[in-house]
C-alpha cells in the first residue's frame, strides 16, 4: 500500500489530505458521548476530547501562529481561546507550561462543542493560509502540514486505545462501534523462513514523508536467521497460560516479574475466562467478543512477548532483522480505513504460501530492539525536535502497524514506541531464533 501522505505535492493535494484526515478524527468521535470523550483511565491514556483538541493546537501552534500576519481575512491570526495553549499542550516544553497530563480527564470545560468549533475554525484558518499561500510561504508550511498530518493519524489510533481502555473500567462493557468481525478462516500453521542475513540498509530513503527518527538511512550486519511465517496467535499464547507461564519465573526478565506480580498479571490486557462455559473472551471496542484462536494475540507487553519467546525456545526479532525481513513483501494489511475500526484477523492458510505474512496491520509487532537514536540522527530545532528524540530512553520498538493505524500511515522503516510494560496498544508478536 502507498504512502497517501504526499510531498512537494501541489496546495489542492495537501488540503485534500489535511481535510480526509481530520474528517476521519470526527466520525471516530461521532458515535461517542460528550462523557465518552471525557474520560481518562490512567495517566499514560488521554481522553478523546483532548486528543480532538490536542491535534488541532498542534497546527495552530506550529503554523498558523508563525504565520498570523499570512492569514487572509484577519488581521493577524489570533489562537481560537487564549488558554487552550496551555490546556491542549502535550510535552513541547519550548513552547511553554502545559497542564498536567494525569489530569485531562478532569476538563469538563471546554465542552466536547467548544472542541469542535475550536477543530472547524483551525480548518478554516489554515484552508485559508494555503489557498492564499505563495510559492515560498507554501514551501515553508508544507512539511509542517504533512507532519501535523501524520500526527493526527497517530492520535487517532491513540484515541481508540485510550478509549478501550477507559470504557473496559465500565462494568457494562458497553460496546461503541458495530459490525466488526474476528476474522475469517481457519488460521495459517506456523512456518519457518530463513533469511541470510549480511549487510542490510535500514531506515528511511523515500520521497516522501517520514518522521525523524526513522532516519538517517545507514547499514547494519545481520547474522542469518529465521522468522516466523506469522504472528503468535491467541490459541499458541492460551497454551504458555495453561503451562503455568505466569507462574514460573524462569522465563521473565527480573523487571516483567517484578510487574507481573504487583500487578496480578495472569492474562493478556481485557482477557477473562468464563465460568460457566470456559471460554475466553476479551473486551472490545465492539463490546466483549469470545477469543477467536486463530487471530493473533492482542494486548500483550514486550515483557509476555519475551516470556513466551523464551517459553517456546525462540526470541524476538530485532528490529533491524523485521524491517530487513519485511522490505521483501509489499506493504499490504488490516488497518484502520475512513474512520471504521476494525478487530485483528487471522491469518489467511494458503497451500504452498512461503510468505511472511500479516507483517503489517493487525498487531504492532514487538521487538527486542530499544528505541534509540539511528546513527548520525539529529534532533530538529525549535520545539519540533521534541516531537521524538526526547523520548529515545527507555522504550522499545514496534513495527508494522496494527487494525487501529490509519491506512496509508505505515512504512516499512516507521517506528513506533512504547514502554516494556504497556499493553493498552494494538500489540502482538512474532517469534525469530538463529540459524546454527
Amino acid at each position: 500500500m502507498p504512502l497517501d501522505l504526499p510531498t512537494a505535492q501541489n496546495s489542492a493535494s495537501v488540503l485534500e489530505t489535511f481535510a480526509r484526515v481530520r474528517g476521519d478524527s470526527e466520525a471516530l468521535a461521532k458515535p461517542l458521548s460528550p462523557e465518552d470523550c471525557m474520560i481518562q483511565s490512567m495517566e499514560a491514556a488521554s481522553p478523546a476530547k483532548w486528543h480532538l483538541a490536542h491535534t488541532s493546537w498542534f497546527f495552530e501552534t506550529f503554523i498558523l501562529v508563525p504565520n498570523a500576519k499570512l492569514v487572509p481575512n484577519a488581521k493577524d491570526y489570533s489562537p481560537f481561546h487564549p488558554d487552550f495553549g496551555y490546556l491542549f499542550n502535550s510535552y513541547y516544553n519550548q513552547i511553554g507550561e502545559m497542564h498536567q497530563r494525569g489530569k485531562r480527564g478532569m476538563l469538563s470545560r471546554p465542552s466536547l462543542q467548544d472542541v469542535l468549533s475550536y477543530r472547524s475554525f483551525v480548518n478554516d484558518a489554515l484552508i485559508r493560509l494555503v489557498e492564499d499561500a505563495d510559492e515560498k510561504t507554501f514551501a515553508a508550511i508544507e512539511p509542517l502540514i504533512l507532519l501535523g498530518c501524520s500526527h493526527e493519524q497517530q492520535h487517532q489510533e491513540l484515541l481508540l486505545t485510550d478509549l478501550q481502555h477507559g470504557l473496559f473500567q465500565n462494568a457494562m462493557k458497553p460496546a461503541i462501534y458495530k459490525d466488526a468481525r474476528e476474522g475469517e478462516g481457519g488460521g495459517a500453521p506456523l512456518k519457518w523462513r530463513e533469511m541470510e542475513g549480511g549487510v542490510c540498509n535500514i531506515g528511511w530513503n523515500g520521497d516522501g514523508f517520514a518522521f525523524d527518527n526513522e532516519q538517517p538511512r545507514h547499514k547494519v550486519y545481520l547474522h542469518p536467521f529465521e522468522l516466523a511465517n506469522r504472528p503468535v496467535t491467541n490459541g499458541e499464547f492460551i497454551e504458555f497460560i495453561e503451562d503455568g507461564g505466569y507462574q514460573e519465573p524462569l522465563h521473565w526478565l527480573s523487571d516483567a516479574w517484578e510487574v507481573i506480580n504487583r500487578d496480578r498479571w495472569t492474562a493478556p490486557l481485557y482477557w477473562r475466562k468464563s465460568q460457566t462455559d470456559n471460554k475466553w473472551y476479551r473486551y472490545s471496542l465492539f463490546g466483549e467478543v469470545e477469543i477467536d484462536p486463530h487471530a493473533p494475540v492482542c494486548h500483550v507487553s514486550s515483557y509476555e512477548a519475551a516470556a513466551y519467546a523464551s517459553w517456546i525456545g525462540a526470541r524476538l526479532p530485532t528490529e533491524f532483522e523485521w524491517e530487513a525481513a519485511a522490505s521483501l513483501f509489499p506493504l499490504e494489511g488490516r488497518f484502520l480505513k475512513g474512520g471504521a475500526p476494525f478487530l485483528p484477523k487471522p491469518a489467511s492458510n494458503l497451500e504452498n504460501d512461503d510468505r511472511l505474512l500479516q507483517l503489517f496491520g493487525d498487531v504492532w509487532e514487538w521487538t527486542a530492539s530499544p528505541y534509540v537514536a539511528y546513527p548520525g540522527f539529529a534532533v530538529p530545532p525549535g520545539a519540533v525536535g521534541e516531537y521524538n528524540g526526547k523520548f529515545m530512553s527507555g522504550q522499545m520498538v514496534l513495527k508494522g502497524g496494527s487494525c487501529a493505524t490509519p491506512e496509508g500511515h505505515i512504512r516499512v522503516s516507521y517506528r513506533n514506541f512504547f514502554p516494556p510494560e504497556a499493553r493498552w496498544q494494538f500489540s502482538g508478536f512474532r517469534l525469530a531464533r538463529d540459524c546454527n
